[in-house]
Order: structure tokens, then sequence, then C-alpha cells
């Protein structure tokens, strides 16, 4: 080996943008992985006023799209589901700094074989709905391996007003022994109760924990 010549650090891996409604199969992606962590992250356009609170919540769901208990549901009031295979790992209301502003842990193997799809929602907390996602702009949504902690991919978005107070980010869903993610970025209205109603959960109150 020639001590004269630099040392070679090792190639960093290109980092995987997807765009909305892109789908990705994350088994093939990386075959060796078991268990993902999400990370969420925005930033507000202005900082004068009240401040605006987005939440990432997660549905677990059968084949027929629906959650079977509360346990499937998990969010800033329930933190946990599966017995812990789904973890929301903190609560951020301002998006400020760097980097993640909200992390979800799932160990895939864990996961009943039952649940095929794993959707999560952003939502604006707001129980007088005066906010909108036009208030939020560098709004992405990242995959990391927990093992390797290399970011597999990230989904990056543009928001303004029309996306009004809640976004069907995307899901993954499970195909045989593969996981695919589907990104959708698709529009939602009214508050995260009115969603969480659509998969058979009844959120009685929006109260923090």
């Amino acid at each position: 080996m020639n001590d004269d010549l630099p040392e070679m650090m090792p190639e960093r891996p290109t980092l995987k943008l997807i765009k909305k409604g892109e789908n990705i199969n994350l088994s093939k992606l990386d075959p060796t992985i078991r268990g993902i962590t999400i990370g969420v992250g925005w930033d507000l356009k202005a900082f004068e006023g009240n401040p605006v609170d987005v939440d990432t919540s997660v549905f677990l769901l059968d084949k027929n799209d629906r959650t079977r208990e509360d346990e499937d549901f998990v969010f800033y009031n329930n933190p946990e589901g599966r017995g812990g295979a789904v973890k929301h790992l903190g609560d951020s209301r301002t998006g400020a700094g760097d980097g993640d502003d909200e992390q979800i842990s799932i160990d895939l193997v864990a996961l009943p074989f039952e649940i095929v799809k794993i959707g999560f929602v952003l939502s604006i907390y707001d129980i007088n709905l005066t906010h909108d996602f036009g208030a939020v702009k560098n709004l992405f949504f990242r995959v990391t391996n927990n093992e390797t902690k290399h970011e597999m991919f990230r989904f990056e978005m543009d928001t303004d007003s029309s996306f009004g107070t809640a976004i069907f980010i995307g899901y993954f869903e499970r195909i045989g022994s593969d996981w695919t993610y589907v990104s959708q970025g698709e529009a939602a209205h009214g508050g995260l109760d009115k969603i969480a109603a659509a998969y058979d959960i009844v959120v009685a109150e929006q109260v923090r924990g």
C-alpha cells in the first residue's frame, strides 16, 4: 500500500427520492430488512402568530382496509401498537430545528400476518381547524433501516392550503413476504377524528397525553 496516496473513503449511496404515486419494493431494495424507522419533518412558513402543530399517525390495516381494534391506531395519545411492534417515538408541536420532527419505529417481523397495510397520515392538531397545510413547507417522509441506519428512500412534498388539514402521506403493503411502499400525498379535510372514523376508530376527543 502506498502511504503517499490519499485514503479512499467508501462511496456513500445516492439518496433515493421518490415521487407522488410511485411504488417502491422495500424488500427488494434491501432483502435483509427487518425493522424500519419512519422520519417525518417539516418547517413553518412563518413563525409569527399561533404555532402550527403537525402530527404523524399510523393505521395498521387488514385486507379490508380497516383496523381491528384500537391498538391498531398509533398516534400521540397511543404511542405503541401490536405489543410494541409499532412505536411513536415522540410528539413535536412546533417543527422547529433540523432533521426529523417525529419518528415511528416499526418491527416488520413482529407484525401479525393479518396486518397487510400500514397507513401514514399527517394531520394538524387544531380543534378549531383554523390552520391548514398552507402554513407548512419542506415536508418530507423518509425510511431508514433500523439495523444499518441507512436511509433507504425519501418522499418530499410541496404543500399549500389545498391540502386542507390532513394528508394521506402513503402506506406500506404486504404482498407475500415483501413490503411495498406506495406514496400518496393526497389531501384530506377534517380533523384526525374524522380520518380515524374511516378506519373504524372512534376518537372521542382530541386531548394531548
